[in-house]
């Protein structure tokens, strides 16, 4: 999980980031990214990418990257904006925000095959890299349980949709949910579901 970050290191390299997101899939809430600048004095075990990580897991090496990380960034994009720009453009402002964010500039950066032109860094996207690069992978864990713990505070503002339990994601709880309360804020409205939804109250109130 380390090769990359050994490699650039012997290049030269002292702050090299990695950045991934969470949330691209969902009907509702944020694209969030988290950036993260390893330690490669202090290596941490059992990096990889989240979503083969057990929520237990995932919240242990959440508090090990804050505590032992040189920086890290968390980077938020809402639905409306979402809505806007695309996804795929959301992502990638939620990735430079995160960059943004972090108190240590890198001086490389790895991304999960995202390629970002707007910087004056080295990028490097890497395919699959949170399963490849610790520093991808710290960053996809940062925005994982960071997303997840908005949603489940979300979940006590719209009861009925349990946000807590998927998160946003179009399970079948979530759909029934949909059909029934209707589109709340949260909701990312040029997503196919939410699109129908909004589509049949206006022909409704025709």
């Amino acid at each position: 999980m380390y090769e990359y970050e050994t490699s650039l290191t012997e290049k030269g390299y002292h702050f090299i980031c990695g950045v991934d997101e969470a949330g691209r899939g969902p009907l509702a809430g944020p694209v969030v990214a988290g950036a993260v600048i390893l330690n490669q004095n202090d290596r941490i075990e059992g990096l990889n990418d989240s979503k083969q990580l057990t929520d237990k897991k995932r919240r242990l090496l959440f508090n090990e990257i804050k505590q032992r990380a040189l920086a890290y960034g968390i980077g938020f994009v809402f639905p409306d904006e979402i809505d806007r720009i695309n996804i795929y453009q959301a992502s990638k402002k939620a990735m430079l925000l995160a960059i943004e964010a972090m108190a240590v500039k890198p001086d490389c950066l790895l991304t999960d095959a995202m390629p970002i032109t707007t910087l004056t860094i080295p990028v490097l996207p890497i395919i699959k890299g949170d399963t490849l690069s610790a520093s991808i992978a710290a960053g996809s864990i940062l925005a994982k349980v960071t997303r997840d713990d908005y949603m489940i505070q979300m979940a006590s503002t719209y009861p009925h949709y349990g946000f807590d339990v998927h998160k946003g994601y179009p399970t079948k709880q979530h759909k029934e949910a949909l059909a029934l309360w209707g589109v709340t804020p949260l909701h990312r409205k040029s997503y196919h579901p939410v699109k129908t939804i909004i589509e049949q109250q206006l022909s409704l109130n025709l």
